[in-house]
């Protein structure tokens, strides 16, 4: 996934630095700021593929 503001998404990593929860999120859901936010929160995890049907339910 691409951001767009690199100081929003530093303040996502920052966050998560700080062991804050996901939902502490200060931008309004939807809004390109909350998504860049959660992607520098989500940097280190590994991305889910959710178009391959691995046989789990």
């Amino acid at each position: 996934m691409a951001y767009v503001s690199f100081d929003v998404m530093s303040e996502g990593k920052a966050a998560k630095k700080r062991d804050e929860p996901s939902n502490a999120n200060p931008y309004p859901a939807g809004s390109q700021n909350s998504a860049d936010w959660l992607e520098g929160y989500t940097f280190d995890e590994a991305e889910m593929n959710v178009d391959r049907d691995d046989g789990s339910v």
